[in-house]
């Protein structure tokens, strides 16, 4: 509604606006976008623009507007592991009953090796460190990891050694386990060896990695490592997006940083984004133009927790930086 608002309040001045703009508004971007991938491919003349301008990121601070330049990938996979054909009781039969909850926590368990990199063969490849200056612009941001962290009540970064919080969340890609489950989970005590344990993950992207290499090698990884007397199905979806990167030096970005800066009375900050917006790399592979993302959330807006929310001031704020922008790019 920001981009709405700001091109309202544009027309009511002037008549028009500076440019003809397409406006697309799609409700399945949390789940990747499938229905609108096959819209853009099937209308890519008349969608084609020379960029995109998204309002789903954050600001850097409330008082220091930010421009996103890449974004990482996502994969997603679920598994079920089946050991004995149904629940057994764990007296009669616990030792000579293979578990799948300890198959599954054991392969669990070897995703990450000591350094906390991912365990899975060819994971990292397509994945490149940022530039010398890239990585100088982040420390000058003065992020601060242990706040960051304790924010969520944790204190130590828990992926690999030897990389900063922003790194970790901006340009190293990701295996994580999202939810495990197996077993009797009620109340007090049942005394079972389940016949099946299940597991949902996912896996953030970076650079040039492929989501379906990616998927492929770990689904590999997984039947390596399944005793004789279990097998596996995975149920995900597969596919996923691939990352987005978008370089400092494009024209719209310069434009919009300037319009920021005359609104904020601040330089732009050039972040990275730990999510996924995959319709980003669609409307860079599909219609051949970039993004630009601008948005203004803040860090405490809660985003995918209860009682999420959205800031009046980042409304009225974000409008009238709409509008600035609208300025600068129409020249």
């Amino acid at each position: 509604m920001t981009f709405v608002e700001a091109a309202r309040a544009w027309i009511s001045r002037t008549g028009s606006l500076p440019f003809r703009a397409t406006f697309l508004i799609e409700g399945e971007e949390e789940s990747g976008s499938p229905s609108l991938v096959p819209f853009l491919k099937e209308y890519r003349d008349q969608l084609s623009c020379q960029a995109a301008f998204v309002c789903d990121t954050n600001m850097w601070d409330a008082r220091t507007p930010a421009i996103t330049t890449r974004l990482r990938g996502l994969v997603h996979e679920e598994l079920t592991i089946t050991g004995p054909s149904i629940d057994l009781h764990s007296g009669m039969y616990g030792g000579a009953a293979m578990n799948p909850i300890r198959v599954l926590t054991n392969i669990l368990a070897g995703l990450h090796d000591t350094r906390g990199r991912v365990a899975i063969p060819g994971f990292y490849e397509g994945v490149a460190e940022p530039s010398r200056a890239i990585k100088a612009q982040w420390k000058a941001l003065k992020f601060s990891g242990r706040k960051f962290l304790g924010a969520v009540g944790l204190k130590t970064p828990a992926g690999e050694k030897g990389r900063s919080a922003l790194e970790l969340i901006w340009a190293r890609p990701t295996a994580e386990v999202n939810g495990v489950w197996g077993g009797y989970t009620g109340a007090g005590t049942k005394t079972v060896i389940p016949s099946k344990a299940h597991a949902k993950l996912t896996f953030r992207l970076v650079g040039k990695q492929n989501p379906e290499k990616i998927l492929k090698a770990f689904q590999a990884f997984v039947k390596k490592r399944i005793p004789k007397d279990c097998k596996v199905e995975f149920s995900g979806r597969g596919g996923g997006s691939p990352a987005t990167e978008i370089p400092e030096s494009n024209l719209w970005i310069a434009r919009s940083a300037r319009a920021l800066k005359d609104e904020w009375g601040r330089d732009a900050a050039l972040i990275g984004s730990g999510g996924s917006i995959p319709i980003c790399r669609y409307f860079k592979d599909i219609l051949g133009m970039d993004s630009v993302l601008v948005g203004f959330g803040l860090d405490n807006d809660a985003i995918h927790s209860p009682n999420e929310k959205y800031d009046l001031a980042s409304f009225r704020r974000g409008i009238r930086s709409w509008v600035r922008i609208m300025g600068e790019v129409g020249i």
